[in-house]
């Protein structure tokens, strides 16, 4: 089974990935010696993909990927974005930031949309998928599954929260569920090209 190695230290996202990349032995950057998330200093999801992906790489030696996601409230001019994960100091937090800034906006302004975008970095060769979720900010939160904005985010899909929603839902629908979909497919197509 091949070996990749995620950009990642968060065991949510991590179980969600394992899930979706079945057919591969993933490991977390933390297992190897310097494995520290770098900086995300990049102003888009994928820039921030790609410094992780290739982080990921330089410690490991082994096939990685990073990915970037975050939540764009229409409202808030696609606030918080790349900056979701540091909003606020902890999710809760983040969630309560996020109610605040929108708690005059009437439920048809509250449109927002959850994106990702995973990079590929093999020392040969990188590329980039993006998976995005459409739906709205709810007014407080509701269910108790998931981790960071879920229990905010009101799936158009799945016509419920991502918090009340369990994780097989939710990665059919999710911007992360459609990224590693494309992702998976991806590098299918590049283990059949290496066997011709």
């Amino acid at each position: 089974m091949d070996i990749l190695v995620a950009a990642t230290h968060n065991k949510g996202k991590l179980a969600e990935m394992k899930k979706i990349l079945s057919g591969f032995e993933l490991r977390s950057v933390g297992d190897y010696d310097g494995g520290v998330e770098p900086e995300e200093n990049g102003a888009t999801f994928e820039e921030n993909a790609l410094i992780k992906a290739r982080a990921a790489y330089a410690c490991s030696g082994l096939p990685s990927f990073g990915d970037d996601s975050g939540l764009c409230a229409d409202a808030l001019g696609g606030a918080p974005g790349v900056y979701s994960a540091r909003f606020a100091p902890t999710p809760h937090e983040c969630n309560l930031k996020l109610l605040a800034a929108l708690a005059d906006v009437p439920d048809e302004k509250r449109t927002a949309h959850f994106a990702c975008c995973i990079a590929y970095c093999d020392g040969d060769t990188e590329f980039t998928v993006t998976g995005r979720c459409e739906g709205r900010i709810l007014h407080a939160e509701t269910g108790t599954e998931g981790f960071g904005y879920d229990p905010v985010f009101y799936s158009d899909d799945l016509k419920m929260s991502f918090g009340e929603a369990g994780m097989d839902e939710k990665n059919a629908v999710s911007h992360r569920g459609r990224a590693l979909a494309a992702f998976a497919a991806k590098l299918a197509e590049m283990r059949k090209n290496d066997r011709k």
